[in-house]
């Protein structure tokens, strides 16, 4: 059975940082391209950032704040997120894929709110 869980949400202040984690089980390896995505209220889902063969990409609107990184060996990926701000304030899900497999973990909530 495929799992995805994601831990380190909730509550900071704009301009701090939070790490989040994602763990997978399952088929899930080295060869799973992995990601982050978030969704806030109202909102379609959003692509942050995905790491795969080596190389990681990022959308304009966390470029320079956000950073993903990964752990092979523990099969776990991280986003460590810096500088935040309110509209940050999202569930942030974690993905992981193989075309034509795809796999999502069931979300964080971050807020962002003084």
């Amino acid at each position: 059975q495929v799992q995805l869980v994601e831990s380190g949400g909730g509550l900071v202040q704009p301009g701090g940082s939070l790490r989040l984690s994602c763990t997978a089980s399952g088929i899930i390896n080295s060869n799973y391209g992995m990601g982050w995505y978030r969704q806030a209220p109202g909102k379609q889902r959003e692509l942050l950032g995905i790491t795969s063969g080596g190389s990681t990409n990022y959308a304009d609107s966390v470029k320079g704040r956000f950073t993903i990184s990964r752990d092979n060996a523990k099969n776990t990926v991280y986003l460590q997120m810096n500088r935040l701000k309110p509209e940050d304030t999202a569930v942030y899900y974690c993905y992981a894929f193989r075309p034509p497999r795809e796999y999502w973990g069931q979300g964080t909530q971050v807020t962002v709110s003084s």
